[in-house]
């Protein structure tokens, strides 16, 4: 069998590995808290593990982690992490600051099948899901990319991919970023995991216990319209995709995010802001709007500010809080929708490293 990547193995499963080596458990959770809590990955810096343990694992797994192929910085302080996996495989993960926070939009497949219409990502297909490790790598990366003393602070799941798709990787490096002893520690709170509408995922994540806040990927107000935009809603239709969303358990003061891509004569009228303040009534909803960031060959155009502005004020006239998101990283292809292979080479113009 092929060496297995301690990067990516909950500190359980550590704990099993140095056993299984023939030392104590504890020594498993040494090694978490180097690899998770201190970014540590060199095993000789480890000094606290005996050098014969250290010398079995050399022999039994690894350390990978992917190649950072390019840092492609934004005139906004973004930078966009082009990261080249041991298959040849290529994802973003997108460092997104903003005065305290340093934000981390993390990918868990290359490429995406759901093929929404205004999403450059969707034209690229699925490659392959990632495996945890790799997941996890994309936070360790963008933690070493950081100036001493600085650390991702929020982690959200909307880069390339779906993450309810590729589930089971989703929940175990979710399950290493909140481990409060020997993980990365990370509250729930500070953890969004977007969805395109997978209703049976959203379900099954119910189940978890997580914590995390959930983000749905809604844009129309219609069946129709939605099924134009994003063809999931072929097998989940607005009212069954509410419905679960409505059965999600939700920490107290907590909101349900409801992502909406801003497209000019297409889902952005007053009649489609109405409609939507009606679909969330009973639900604790956040809607973050979000102006169209165009790519080359897109049908789709932003609408005028006014008019968002203008749909924005139906929602908060109707009690839904409501918040314009003006996305970083667009100037580099970093942006909400932009995250595709063609992006990255028509971004690595504006600069790079």
């Amino acid at each position: 069998m092929p060496p297995v990547n301690l990067i990516g193995l909950l500190p359980s499963e550590l704990e099993a590995l140095a056993r299984d080596l023939g030392t104590p458990a504890y020594r498993g959770r040494q090694l978490a808290t180097w690899l998770y809590r201190k970014g540590v990955l060199d095993r000789e810096a480890m000094t606290d593990l005996p050098k014969e343990f250290r010398e079995r694992l050399t022999e039994v797994a690894t350390l990978a982690l992917p190649a950072v192929e390019r840092v492609i910085a934004s005139q906004d302080g973004s930078r966009k992490l082009i990261l080249r996996l041991h298959d040849g495989g290529r994802i973003h993960a997108v460092l997104m600051p903003d005065e305290d926070r340093q934000t981390l939009c993390l990918s868990t497949q290359v490429g995406c099948g759901f093929a929404c219409a205004f999403c450059h990502t969707g034209t690229m297909g699925l490659e392959r899901n990632l495996t945890a490790d790799e997941i996890v790598a994309q936070l360790l990366i963008a933690n070493a990319e950081l100036p001493e003393g600085l650390r991702v602070t929020h982690l959200v799941f909307m880069g390339m991919g779906e993450p309810l798709a590729n589930y089971a990787s989703t929940v175990k490096a979710i399950r290493i970023f909140t481990d409060t002893r020997h993980g990365f520690g990370y509250s729930p709170r500070r953890i969004t995991v977007s969805t395109v509408g997978l209703v049976t995922g959203i379900e099954k994540l119910a189940r978890e216990d997580l914590g995390v806040n959930l983000a749905i990927s809604l844009h129309a107000t219609t069946d129709a319209i939605r099924e134009r935009l994003m063809p999931v809603n072929r097998s989940w239709k607005l009212e069954a995709l509410l419905a679960a969303v409505r059965k999600f358990p939700l920490p107290t003061r907590r909101r349900v995010f409801f992502e909406y891509v801003m497209l000019d004569q297409v889902n952005s009228s007053l009649e489609d802001a109405h409609r939507l303040a009606r679909l969330l009534r009973g639900v604790r909803a956040k809607v973050n709007l979000i102006p169209f960031n165009d790519w080359e060959g897109s049908e789709f155009r932003r609408p005028p500010l006014s008019t968002i502005l203008a749909f924005q004020s139906v929602l908060l006239n109707a009690g839904i809080t409501t918040t314009v998101r003006w996305s970083k990283g667009e100037d580099i292809g970093a942006a909400c929708g932009q995250l595709s292979e063609v992006a990255e080479v028509r971004a690595a113009a504006g600069g790079s490293r």
